[in-house]
């Protein structure tokens, strides 16, 4: 074998010459299309920023940083019975001939890697994974594949994962505070979903730890290396529930030669207003309901209304007057036009300035000879003179200040945020918006005091969705604003933790989409919003219907060891009732920590033991302490006093050995070891209490501790202390118990030849 990881190395060294050579060729075109200067004709300056773009770009590409570049290899048979071998790896590398020293993960070629089976071996000899760190081959793990479906060891063992060595090396792994890749360790199950087809909206349903949101990003940078022209062209956008999540997984595309991609969080989309407050869970989950799509559009229609009384517009010798039936008149045949609130202003004030212009005649031309009129129809200089002369009397009447100040009360100009802002704060307006759409309780709870400055509104994230919403109907102010102002669409959007999203959050999400192209991704069972959908279909129902929408689910959860999950497994059936919790992979052989102080001045004490426990256990990994909101400040004070540094990720990101955050913003999240502190309190404190407190002891991939004062929520107190089980249900959610690898069962990823027979294999996860 020593004689195979020879061969490796060689051939691994070669493909990063070619790399390098291939890298310096970029930077060597680059360098020269520059030294050319800024002239030229117009055509060699368009060339040469072409060649500028694309160079960047492929040096970009070919930067992969300390990531190995190749991690596996496949034998494929060919006619005569010999095999053709192709090195995968997470970016194509050709030699100097156009040979393929390297494949694309992404390829066609590469699919067998992740798909092949024992009972479908896709025409594979083996399967190699390469452990590797940077550009040293470490070890070799083989899978050998015999033809017609039958294993190579005649054996018949069913073996659940595809290449486990390897699988289990990068679940060891210590945590850094970002999300890495998996591209070298996908399984079957997951490669299906990456690798779907690009249109229509693919809801991918996930319970904790299976790698969902892994599987999202690698499916945004296959469709990106598949469907290259039209989605870099119209670009991705990634949707995450917070900012910390976004720091947390911004650099697996990055990783994966993808760096065009927009993150962004739903608020994040609408870049005027800032969120300075929060609204009631009661008001925040009215203020997503779909109804208030129709109030929005009701107050946009309230502010196109007729006078109510006559309007004097003097003009010169005489005064002129828009009448109420004139106006009505108007606002009537424009509302009847297509476009937005803004864009037909100028519709109206056509309408306006042509009425009063024909009184302005009648009143100043009454006594003109008919056949003067109709000689002058006929002669095309006096048609052009009378026209240009209407031109002018029209911008002459326009500057009239009473005139604007009409048309201000007929068809006001109005931006989004001033719309939202007079909506919430005005009981008149919200009232002939509402009716008939709100109750008057409802109406009555989403008044708020009028702020004197639009910097100054306390914007919640509920409102951003009401704006974004008012925008679409009001278009922009001005027009020189249509490009600030504009929706920016793409062509494929990935939504994350997407069951979090109320209906008119996801109308944002539907509006942002060329072609109805999305992949959502989360999990009902981790619903803490205060949305919680019963099913995808409350989902998909508010995104694009062009194509029926897809559905499928990762079962198999690779970061939660079997320990925790049992733990949890109560938790989400109280929670969630007919919801199975994923099925674990491993087991870590140390059960859940139960801490349980006599009072409440015990408690901080008790945390800090089990933070500095959790500390040295988990070193150098990370570990988290998720506590109810009521409590993070004093475990701050707690913790430091103790001389425990415990950073808020929120403004230092989380790559330190003790982060200390809320439970609300986990969601999404992983750590080697977590403390949670107080579960009563967290159900209580929490929108939806139980799912939030399922994420919470859903997070660890080594660890568990729950440190409690008060008496355990009652899906825990049935869970026996020091980790012995849930009662009832197995972890499989069929009475079972879970088929969990131990480390010990699972053969390392060193020189090892393991056959493979199962039909396919669960989701990885990081």
């Amino acid at each position: 074998m020593d004689t195979e990881l020879e061969a490796e190395q060689a051939h691994v060294d070669l493909a990063y010459q070619r790399l390098e050579q291939l890298r310096s060729e970029a930077e060597g075109l680059l360098r020269s299309v520059l030294d050319q200067g800024r002239g030229g004709t117009h055509q060699f300056r368009a060339e040469r920023d072409v060649i500028v773009r694309t160079s960047l770009a492929r040096i970009d590409q070919l930067d992969i940083g300390n990531q190995a570049l190749c991690f596996g290899r496949i034998d494929r048979r060919v006619d005569g019975g010999k095999a053709e071998a192709f090195h995968i790896g997470r970016l194509g590398v050709s030699g100097a001939g156009q040979e393929p020293l390297v494949v694309d993960w992404r390829a066609p070629v590469a699919e067998p890697f992740y798909r092949a089976t024992g009972r479908d071996p896709m025409g594979l000899v083996l399967r190699r994974h390469l452990a590797a760190q940077g550009r040293r081959i470490l070890g070799l793990e083989d899978e050998y594949f015999a033809a017609d479906g039958e294993v190579a060891d005649g054996d018949g063992a069913a073996l659940p994962l595809g290449g486990p060595g390897a699988l289990l090396s990068a679940l060891s792994d210590v945590r850094t505070g970002s999300m890495r890749d998996i591209v070298a360790t996908i399984q079957r199950e997951q490669d299906e979903i990456i690798r779907s087809p690009l249109p229509g909206v693919l809801v991918v349903q996930g319970g904790p730890g299976t790698g969902k949101t892994a599987v999202a990003l690698h499916r945004a940078a296959y469709l990106l290396y598949t469907h290259r022209f039209p989605l870099e062209r119209q670009g991705v956008l990634v949707i995450g529930p917070n900012p910390l999540f976004l720091r947390y997984i911004e650099q697996v595309l990055p990783s994966l030669g993808e760096s065009g991609v927009t993150l962004s969080t739903v608020g994040g989309l609408v870049r005027s207003a800032t969120v300075r407050g929060q609204d009631p869970a009661p008001v925040a989950r009215l203020k997503g309901e779909p109804r208030m799509a129709r109030v929005v559009a009701r107050a946009v229609r309230t502010r196109q209304r007729p006078l109510r009384r006559p309007v004097a517009v003097p003009f010169g010798a005489v005064t002129l007057h828009l009448t109420p039936e004139d106006s009505a008149a108007i606002v009537a045949a424009v509302r009847r036009r297509p476009g937005t609130h803004n864009g037909r202003r100028r519709l109206v004030e056509q309408l306006v300035v042509r009425r009063l212009a024909e009184e302005y005649e009648q009143r100043t031309r009454p006594y003109q000879d008919p056949l003067e009129r109709d000689g002058a129809d006929g002669d095309a200089a006096s048609r052009s003179d009378e026209q240009s002369e209407r031109v002018e009397l029209g911008r002459s009447i326009s500057a009239v200040p009473a005139l604007g100040e009409a048309l201000d009360r007929m068809w006001p100009r109005l931006s989004a945020e001033e719309l939202v802002h007079d909506l919430l704060g005005a009981p008149p307006l919200l009232a002939l918006a509402a009716q008939g759409i709100l109750s008057p309780d409802e109406q009555r709870s989403l008044v708020r005091p009028r702020s004197t400055a639009l910097d100054e509104i306390p914007w919640t994230t509920a409102d951003l969705a009401l704006i974004d919403e008012a925008r679409l109907l009001l278009g922009p102010r001005h027009h020189r604003s249509a490009d600030a102002d504009a929706v920016t669409a793409y062509g494929h959007i990935v939504v994350d933790e997407a069951q979090d999203l109320s209906p008119m959050q996801l109308r944002m999400v539907a509006r942002r989409s060329l072609s109805g192209s999305i992949t959502v991704v989360g999990d009902i069972g981790q619903a803490t919003g205060p949305w919680s959908p019963a099913s995808w279909s409350e989902v998909t129902r508010h995104l694009p219907q062009q194509r029926p929408p897809r559905q499928v689910e990762l079962t198999v959860s690779y970061r939660t060891p079997a320990e925790v999950v049992e733990v949890a497994a109560p938790v989400l059936a109280a929670a969630a009732p007919g919801l199975m919790p994923p099925t674990p992979v491993r087991r870590t052989g140390v059960p859940p920590r139960f801490v349980d102080v006599p009072d409440q001045e015990s408690l901080v004490t008790a945390v800090i033991g089990a933070a500095k426990a959790l500390m040295a256990e988990v070193a150098p990994g990370t570990a988290a302490v998720l506590a109810p909101t009521s409590l993070v400040g004093e475990l701050a004070v707690g913790l430091d006093a103790a001389g425990v540094s415990a950073t808020d990720p929120r403004r230092d990101g989380l790559g330190a050995p003790l982060s200390l955050l809320p439970v609300d913003l986990a969601n999404g999240l992983e750590f080697d070891g977590v403390v949670v502190v107080e579960p009563t309190a967290v159900v209580e404190e929490s929108i939806q209490g139980l799912r939030a407190l399922y994420v919470a002891l859903t997070r660890p991939t080594r660890r568990l501790t729950m440190v409690h004062a008060r008496p355990l929520p009652a899906p825990l107190a049935g869970v026996q202390p020091g980790g012995a089980g849930a009662r009832g249900r197995g972890a499989d959610g069929n009475g079972r118990a879970a088929p969990a690898l131990s480390p010990s069962t699972v053969p390392a990823p060193a020189s090892a030849s393991v056959p493979s027979s199962e039909p396919g294999g669960p989701a990885a996860c990081p």
